[in-house]
């Protein structure tokens, strides 16, 4: 009687278990073919009604770490990982820390990574993601994002500034002291040369809000240091330093100009160039500039046509020759 029993049990919870499973396949096919937004929608409004549900949630990302792994950028080429470590301990447990080394040349490559031990440590750090550091405003954000194009904000272009002109004692801090009154700055430091650390006279500042970067170039006071500089939107400054390549065809050629032509730049002599019958005015260029071309010339008149009586040659008659032209050959016309 007790075996009968638990068959029937068996075969129930067998019953149940097939048709849990058949669900839960109908439901996988259902969700199979919507878009990632479509279901991250639909988890975030299940799970604001349904706490379990919520938990769950948040259990699975807790034991993924791309939801604790950060990227920081804008390291100072001496920040170590240590440092960097110390700075990031405020918001809880560090697994993981370090700054990015060049293998070849053994110099910091301005960024690193931290991995907390738990998601909310992470989420603490995202809210101020900006942090001074070795003279050096850097910002972090979520690993997975900086590996997407996405990470990058589309009006980020209006806020970031080119600052030239920098005096070398001009440092970080006094960059973002003298423009965090046009607004909050998200990152910006002076550009330094890798291997001195000496500044190289410019630096970038991006602003929270593109009505800060707009303050800040139309301000009228750019003098800083005790040196007048420039402000001018990031993007603008990088196009100015592409140079346009000419097509080969439109490369400038040098014209061979013939002898006797004038040319700029050097004297000319009156003579006409051989080949020339009839005498040519030369006209005077200066080495600036070169007037507009010259109307044309109108053509020369025609030649009255004058005939000549038939001539013959008469040699050795002393008394037909002229006074003073004794043993020159005469031309004297026939009558």
């Amino acid at each position: 009687m007790e075996d009968l029993k638990k068959r029937k049990l068996d075969e129930t919870g067998n019953g149940q278990n097939s048709l849990l499973s058949s669900e839960e396949e109908q439901l996988r096919s259902l969700l199979d073919p919507l878009a990632k937004a479509q279901l991250i929608e639909l988890l975030a409004k299940l799970g604001s009604q349904y706490p379990s549900i919520a938990e769950e949630i948040r259990s699975v990302a807790r034991t993924d770490p791309v939801h604790r792994k950060l990227f920081v950028r804008g390291l100072a080429w001496n920040t170590s990982s240590e440092t960097l470590c110390a700075e990031f301990q405020v918001h809880g447990e560090i697994e993981e820390g370090a700054v990015i080394f060049d293998k070849t040349t053994g110099k910091s490559r301005g960024y690193g990574f931290i991995t907390y031990k738990d998601m909310e440590s992470a989420q603490t750090a995202l809210k101020a993601p900006s942090k001074l550091i070795d003279g050096r405003m850097v910002v972090c954000n979520l690993a997975c994002e900086s590996l997407s194009s996405t990470s990058v904000l589309p009006d980020q272009a209006q806020r970031k500034l080119y600052i030239g002109g920098l005096s070398p004692d001009t440092t970080s801090e006094m960059l973002l002291f003298f423009f965090r009154r046009h607004g909050e700055i998200e990152e910006g430091s002076v550009a330094y040369d890798k291997d001195t650390n000496r500044s190289r006279g410019f630096g970038f500042v991006t602003y929270k809000t593109v009505d800060g970067a707009k303050k800040a170039i139309d301000d009228p006071q750019k003098s800083l240091g005790g040196r007048n500089i420039t402000v001018k939107l990031a993007d603008n400054h990088k196009s100015k330093m592409v140079q346009p390549q000419l097509p080969a065809a439109m490369v400038p050629v040098p014209i061979p100009v013939a002898s006797g032509y004038p040319q700029a730049g050097k004297a000319h002599s009156s003579t006409a160039p051989v080949g020339y019958t009839y005498p040519q005015p030369m006209a005077s260029y200066t080495s600036t500039a070169y007037p507009s071309p010259p109307t044309a010339a109108a053509p020369y008149p025609t030649q009255p046509q004058i005939s000549y009586s038939p001539f013959s040659l008469m040699k050795d008659h002393p008394s037909t020759t002229p006074a003073g032209m004794s043993g020159y050959p005469y031309y004297i016309a026939k009558q």
